[in-house]
């Protein structure tokens, strides 16, 4: 296993070994998947759910080295076409590391796909393209799914960003998707997303297709003890020291989330010295917001006035609870309790701020330090 110049990722996943914690999590959702069980995980992007569900994978295919295990990302899809395609890929993607049986058997069955194997030129790893002709989608589902049946293989699919495919222009897509996935046995799906009403709206309404079909895990910041005894292990090995309490000073800004706490624990790290101090962690920090200062320029400056308003005075909060109290509204002579509500929706559905359990705050972290420091 090769070693890092780097431990702390802020993207992808390598092992065990540089993956945090999430003991509990991964021994849940390995003992729900393996008793039968559809999972819904929901959490604020950059909370490390990705990462959970590669270390899930990667555990599961030690334990079984015949299971395959199918990642989506279905993010970018905008309509049931482009979900076809992108879960087809994956699974042909998957069928590459089964052997030749398995891929022969995969490509004929989507023959009509037009499946291409080649060699990534940058890795020298095979890949898998696919091209789809104008068709019916939902033959190509249905198609994918019988695959998948008659695999005679144990089958782990996440697809992350679930919520996606309430975008999706063609109607019953839900209920398509519930209808194969109630009858395939050799499946277990992990069902990943973001925003946290939508997939409550799909999971949890009893008039959805998917009603109480699944066990849900919502995904939290990891415990602080844990986190440290795996950074400090990691400034050890350097040589170096990382002080038990200027960590707390930086989980305690981040409030533990995943990536952003990664992103200054590997800029403190490149740095290769003793973190001994708060200002080399608010250094780190500075740098960190600095390298995205053009971009949160133009993203505030595009936003009309009142919400400009209204997202600086929940960055300087931290966290609102009553957006529409007159107390919040003339601490920040914000005009109405109405206007609030109507520039709070913009920027929900903007993706700038999320309602967590503590109120609203700002989705990114280091854009909410941003304001709150201008």
């Amino acid at each position: 296993m090769k070693k890092l110049s780097n431990p702390f990722l802020v993207y992808g996943y390598e092992s065990p070994e540089y993956f945090c914690d999430r003991e509990v999590e991964t021994a849940q959702l390995i003992s729900d998947l393996n008793n039968g069980w559809n999972i819904t995980l929901f959490s604020p992007r950059r909370m490390g759910k990705t990462g959970l569900i590669k270390n899930v994978f990667y555990r599961l295919q030690h334990e079984a080295k015949d299971a395959v295990c199918i990642y989506v990302d279905i993010f970018g899809t905008n309509d049931l076409s482009d979900f076809v395609q992108t879960f087809g890929t994956a699974i042909l993607t998957a069928m590459l590391s089964k052997g030749e049986k398995a891929l022969r058997r995969a490509m004929q069955f989507f023959a009509a796909w037009r499946p291409v194997v080649s060699m990534d030129p940058m890795t020298g790893e095979p890949s898998v393209s696919v091209t789809l002709e104008s068709r019916d989608s939902t033959v190509d589902l249905k198609q994918i799914f019988e695959l998948m049946k008659d695999s005679g293989k144990q089958i782990y699919v996440a697809i992350d960003e679930f919520q996606q495919i309430m975008s999706y222009p063609e109607k019953g897509v839900e209920a398509q998707l519930r209808s194969y996935i109630q009858f395939l046995h050799n499946a277990h799906f992990i069902f990943s997303g973001s925003k946290r009403h939508l997939m409550a709206d799909i999971f949890l309404s009893p008039n959805r297709p998917f009603f109480q079909s699944t066990r849900l895990m919502e995904l939290q910041a990891i415990d602080e003890a844990p986190y440290y005894t795996f950074a400090s292990r990691f400034f050890r090995q350097q040589g170096h020291q990382l002080d038990k309490d200027i960590f707390h000073y930086v989980y305690n800004v981040l409030e533990g989330h995943t990536w952003y706490v990664q992103s200054v624990l590997k800029q403190l790290y490149a740095d290769g010295e003793d973190v001994v101090t708060e200002r080399q962690a608010d250094e780190a920090i500075r740098q960190l917001v600095q390298d995205n200062n053009a971009y949160y320029e133009t993203i505030f400056s595009l936003l009309p006035e009142k919400q400009q308003k209204l997202l600086d005075a929940i960055a300087h909060e931290g966290h609102v609870s009553a957006p529409n109290s007159g107390q919040f509204i003339a601490r920040y002579r914000l005009t109405s309790a109405s206007s609030v509500s109507s520039s709070l929706k913009s920027l929900t559905d903007k993706e700038l701020v999320y309602k967590s359990h503590a109120g609203y705050q700002v989705y990114d972290r280091f854009f909410g330090l941003w304001l709150s420091r201008r």
